[in-house]
């Protein structure tokens, strides 16, 4: 095989394997993003749940307030009561009894019900939390080990970097310019090989002339569809 030609599949696949890292280490960092954004997802909820049970409190209080002051009424209707001097007088006070009472009756219920409210809440807040410190738990463990994985592809990458440039060295300039301005459309195809007579990039078939030319593999041949460089890989001579 044509010496440059060998040289352009090396570089293409090293272009092609430096292209997949990043991919790699965003992969890696999704997998901790889900955890960290069902914590945050937690977290929301704890923060709406503790207002809810302000609002409850609150309520509670207002009610417990009302309360009291429906038993000062009523304590100022039993006094009064004694100073009743007609019947009409009496009724009055009897129906604006009545309605303190039915008053007191649904604000006790209503404070029963804030009360169960607030305990359910509280309930729903502790499962949570437990939930919460599960997660960030998990998202400790997994921190560790996306660091390690990403640690460990940077290593790969270096190795590939260092090959690039070690090969780079002594690349004919002309070839690397000529490779170079098909990458710049082609991106990591620019050189593809050639499988069942088509190029491996455009997937148009190619004619027999082109085929045997790229099987001899004295020259770089280029796709006559879409011009990127085109070879037969080894594997497939010997078959």
């Amino acid at each position: 095989m044509n010496k440059y030609l060998q040289d352009l599949i090396k570089l293409s696949k090293f272009d092609t394997a430096i292209s997949m890292f990043e991919p790699k280490i965003e992969n890696e960092k999704a997998k901790l993003a889900t955890f960290v954004e069902t914590a945050a997802t937690i977290k929301a909820s704890i923060n709406s749940i503790y207002l809810e049970v302000d609002d409850v409190k609150s309520k509670r209080t207002k009610n417990n307030i009302h309360l009291a002051e429906l038993k000062t009424k009523l304590e100022n209707i039993a006094k009064k009561n004694k100073d009743v001097h007609n019947e009409k007088e009496l009724k009055a006070l009897q129906l604006e009894e009545e309605i303190a009472k039915e008053q007191i009756a649904f604000a006790n219920e209503e404070i029963d019900r804030l009360d169960n409210l607030a305990k359910n809440k509280e309930a729903t807040l502790k499962e949570l939390q437990e939930k919460l410190a599960a997660e960030e738990e998990d998202i400790k463990e997994i921190q560790v080990a996306v660091d390690n994985t990403i640690e460990e592809i940077n290593k790969e990458r270096n190795v590939v970097y260092q090959e690039r440039s070690e090969l780079l060295e002594k690349f004919d300039n002309k070839i690397l310019t000529f490779y170079e301005k098909i990458k710049r459309w082609a991106k990591d195809s620019a050189v593809v090989p050639v499988k069942k007579q088509a190029c491996y990039g455009c997937f148009m078939k190619i004619n027999d002339k082109t085929y045997a030319e790229v099987i001899k593999a004295e020259e770089i041949i280029n796709c006559p569809h879409c011009g990127r460089i085109l070879y037969k890989e080894a594997e497939e001579l010997e078959a």
